[in-house]
């Protein structure tokens, strides 16, 4: 699914396209290739990294693969990579991802598309205006569940990293992003209330968790909360961010995906920002709608469309990595860590 809304947002842009694609599943590979408008069909990574008009590579493999892969890429063609979150999803690879960062010669950079949401841009670029220096953030997400994928393999901690690293790692990306700090300490309650619960697959039961709370203390003394419920895909919002300072709070309320959206209650609702200062008081509202051919190219309110333009330009010479590995082990050190802190049921410092 997300490797169609790649290749679907590369086909708009000005300067790229997809030339090859490999997926060892044969029909969807073909059928990538084909989305891509006639791409070659590579029968391994090997194969791939061997055609020769490749310029970069987009990983868009499950969680658990991105490492041996990034491993491969650098053994064989090393080229500019934009690497699907999370970097990597055992605590055993941190030190082989910044050690593989360290050394890797060409660009890397992972894909924390909710950046680049319009509302989430736009809450990025005016929150220090807007309250003065924020003390408190808040990320709720209240959504579907998890839908299917190959091998199952999104049912499993062993294979996602858990729920609050391969759900989360992008809230928690963005925290360190607005705040412009560094966590110090994070404690957490999650668990499986409800999706998955009768699921079994090679007789084992899905342990993957579908909701949780999570508080994280940063070094500058701000605080902030993540609230996850996957069970509420009933809400007219999926992702609403809030931040609160001495002048004000800002809040960007972001739509799920448009296919989800019920036809029978109209059209699906606009991206906002609101800001509601302390004095005078009073909140405005600002809408941010979203260009319909990016709506229709994924599932992200256009935001993996924005960050290919910024990843194209990297791989062209004329731009530079904004989300770097760094980011990308931080954001999953924070999940893991959030991951521990529920199951022990103990705070984790970091």
């Amino acid at each position: 699914m997300m490797a169609r809304e790649h290749i679907s947002n590369i086909n708009l842009l000005t300067h790229g396209r997809v030339s090859a694609v490999y997926d060892p599943v044969t029909k969807l590979a073909q059928s990538a290739a084909t989305l891509a408008g006639g791409a070659y069909a590579a029968t391994s990574i090997a194969d791939l990294l061997a055609h020769e008009p490749l310029d970069a590579l987009v990983i868009v493999s499950p969680n658990y693969l991105h490492v041996q892969q990034l491993q491969e890429i650098a053994a064989m063609r090393p080229l500019p990579i934009l690497c699907e979150k999370p970097l990597y999803t055992d605590p055993a690879d941190a030190p082989v991802v910044a050690e593989f960062a360290r050394t890797y010669p060409a660009p890397l950079w992972v894909a924390m598309e909710y950046r680049y949401m319009p509302p989430v841009a736009a809450l990025i670029e005016q929150v220090q205006q807007a309250t003065g220096g924020v003390k408190m953030l808040t990320v709720r997400e209240h959504r579907f569940p998890f839908l299917p994928k190959i091998g199952d393999w999104n049912r499993f901690n062993a294979k996602t990293g858990g729920t609050l690293v391969e759900k989360c790692c992008h809230f928690f990306d963005l925290m360190r992003l607005i705040l412009n700090d560094e966590p110090i300490r994070v404690m957490a309650s999650a668990g499986q209330g409800v999706n998955h619960l009768n699921e079994r697959y090679d007789e084992q039961a899905p342990d993957i968790w579908d909701h949780g709370y999570v508080i994280i203390d940063f070094a500058g003394g701000a605080r902030a909360m993540l609230e996850l419920c996957m069970f509420a895909e009933g809400a007219e919002y999926q992702e609403e961010i809030t931040a609160i300072g001495p002048k004000g709070k800002i809040e960007a309320k972001v739509p799920g995906p448009g296919r989800f959206w019920p036809a029978e209650l109209g059209d699906a609702p606009v991206p906002q920002i609101v800001i509601s200062p302390r004095a005078p008081k009073g909140p405005f509202t600002s809408e941010f709608p979203v260009d319909p051919a990016l709506l229709a190219a994924g599932d992200h309110n256009g935001s993996t469309f924005y960050q290919h333009q910024r990843f194209n330009a990297v791989v062209r010479g004329v731009g530079a990595v904004e989300v770097t590995a760094n980011d990308g082990m931080r954001a999953v050190a924070m999940g893991l860590a959030a991951q521990e802190s529920a199951r022990t049921g103990r705070a984790v410092d970091l």
